[in-house]
């Protein structure tokens, strides 16, 4: 059985957390795309084939993978921060592996430990709702969601830079810096979460999806090198199909599971899940096609031969679009739910992959596609988060996120496999070189474009906020709930009533827990001055609600909700019974 505890108090949230978490994030991005201005060298840096040289990249793909959601797990068990620590450490130690080594395995190693720091997204994601105030919520998420993006589009041109003036393992030493700096910001300046999911660690759920992402994205990343038919990758698509299916029938039936895949299975958490996917591949597409159509020779006709730096130059606006879309993201939000962002940004991604179209003659032209593609995909990868933290309890904040994070990832590497075919397919042999086409170039944008489409009609069905609808509640201590509030919030599905003493009289700041059928924290809250309370319940079922104030015995009391729109009252009274308005 799994409980969760809020007893132990966070620490104030001092203005620095956002910026040090993005940061941390940004760090983190900028392994997923360091080494892609020297990508067609390592063979000859390396001195090994084109084909080994790619596990170079493919290593760091399949451990940001498996990484995120354990990662996300581990740190709703242990402490967000801690594990948030840990995994930059382990960033840390892979860059400078990788710093001190010119040869194949030691480097795939170096690179392997790089991405296990993927799984600091969805940790910084967990943190802010655990630690800041609701009013500041919104778009700090969104820019911590964003950092994905953020720093790989401001990592192109600074590597870039450093690729061509400098040693390339320089790049390896600047990340280990850029990590040791968010290890140190982050220990001085963010309070570890006050959330725990109190439990034991599911090591076989742990293996099985390891073994299961493994299987999955290695013919996904290689099947263009192996052939698309061979035995190897239909037989590792084959072996993933099983493992996953038997991992979810043990993930079913442990009481402390890795991924809890009942709440996974909601509307709203699979459609969003699904969603990131598409959001995934349309966000890869433009860093794979615009770099090569800005590098290539004029002399093909339609490249506009730049160089490294200008190309990276041309990029980076699609990243600092994202990151200036988060207060943007905030108010439309607020206003309109993250449903109705997350279309209005799958919407401006499909306007910039449309327009772009016809705007590959200039290199100018590429930098206004950057931007818009910027600002759409800002706006929808901010919605993620929001949409996923309100429909789970707290206490699976960290493991959530993660797991959103990975579907995201998988976007991404189905992505680089379909439009690495496509551009393979479609490209122009010259000299015994294969020179990538505009015609692969405008299908590439017309794939992220089906993509989005299909985003969008995801999007559509996932649960609209209605006017009255209750936001579901951040567990916090009592030094960060505002009991006034309390009475004023419940529209919708819930449970709402009093806090009374023996005698009737209403109990003032009591914590009244909500604990779910698993035995997690579903929510909770202290009482208002006139004893009221109001929780919402993320789906029917039944519930426990744990009453406890000073110098009253504590209360635990069953109740279930029907599921409908309605809130059931119910007034709990200490020492006794509980007696139903």
């Amino acid at each position: 059985m799994t409980l969760t505890t809020t007893d132990r108090p966070a620490g104030r949230a001092s203005g620095a957390v956002v910026p040090v978490l993005a940061f941390a994030g940004i760090v983190v991005a900028v392994m997923q795309t360091l080494l892609v201005p020297v990508i067609k060298d390592l063979p000859l840096l390396l001195d090994t084939s084109v084909g080994n040289a790619t596990w170079v990249l493919t290593s760091t793909l399949l451990s940001g993978a498996v990484s995120t959601p354990i990662m996300g797990r581990l740190g709703d068990l242990y402490g967000k921060r801690r594990m948030l620590v840990a995994s930059l450490a382990v960033m840390v130690a892979g860059a400078l592996l990788s710093a001190l080594t010119s040869t194949l395995i030691p480097m795939i190693a170096g690179r392997t430990l790089q991405g296990f720091a993927m799984g600091a997204i969805p940790l910084g994601i967990g943190l802010m709702r655990d630690t800041l105030p609701p009013e500041k919520l919104g778009s700090a998420m969104a820019l911590m969601s964003s950092s994905i993006g953020v720093g790989g589009g401001l990592a192109l041109p600074l590597a870039a830079l450093v690729a061509q003036d400098a040693d390339w393992h320089v790049l390896f030493y600047g990340a280990a810096a850029l990590g040791v700096a968010a290890i140190v910001l982050t220990l001085l300046l963010v309070p570890e979460s006050p959330v725990r999911a109190k439990g034991t660690f599911d090591m076989l759920g742990a293996l099985g999806l390891s073994a299961g992402l493994v299987l999955l994205l290695l013919p996904t990343t290689k099947g263009s090198d192996w052939g698309w038919s061979s035995g190897t990758t239909l037989g590792l698509f084959g072996a993933s199909l099983v493992v996953l299916l038997l991992w979810g029938v043990m993930e079913l039936r442990m009481a402390a599971p890795l991924v809890d895949l009942r709440t996974t299975a909601r509307r709203e958490v699979l459609l969003t899940n699904l969603a990131s996917i598409m959001i995934g591949v349309s966000f890869f597409v433009v860093s794979l096609v615009l770099p090569q159509l800005l590098q290539l020779p004029a002399a093909t006709g339609y490249g506009l031969g730049q160089s490294m730096v200008v190309a990276g130059l041309c990029v980076a606006p699609l990243g600092l679009t994202m990151m200036f879309t988060a207060p943007l993201y905030a108010r439309l939000s607020a206003r309109y739910g993250p449903k109705t962002t997350l279309i209005i940004g799958l919407l401006v991604i499909g306007l910039g992959y449309g327009g772009g179209l016809g705007l590959m003659d200039a290199a100018w032209q590429t930098v206004v596609t950057s931007m818009v593609l910027g600002a759409g995909i800002g706006l929808a990868y901010s919605s993620l988060p929001a949409l996923i933290i309100n429909a789970v309890p707290a206490s699976e904040t960290g493991a959530a996120n993660g797991l959103n994070t990975l579907m995201r990832s998988i976007g991404t590497s189905t992505s680089s496999a379909v439009i690495g075919m496509v551009l393979a397919n479609t490209a122009d042999t010259v000299g015994g070189v294969e020179i990538p086409t505009m015609e692969g170039f405008r299908l590439s944008f017309l794939i992220a474009t089906g993509a989005v489409a299909v985003g969008v009609v995801l999007a559509l069905f996932l649960p609209g906020r209605r006017p009255a609808e209750l936001p579901q509640p951040r567990a916090t201590s009592e030094d960060g709930t505002n009991p006034a509030r309390a009475g004023k919030v419940l529209g919708r599905r819930g449970f709402r009533g009093r806090v009374l003493d023996a005698s009737g009289t209403p109990v003032a700041r009591a914590k009244v827990t909500l604990i779910d059928r698993h035995g997690r924290q579903a929510g909770a809250t202290l009482s208002a001055e006139d004893g009221s309370y109001a929780l919402a319940v993320p789906a029917g079922g039944p519930y426990v609600l744990a009453a406890r104030a000073p110098g009253h015995p504590p209360l635990a009391s069953a109740a279930t909700h029907t599921g409908d729109e309605r809130p059931v009252d119910l007034d709990l009274s200490l020492p006794g019974e509980t007696v139903t308005a």
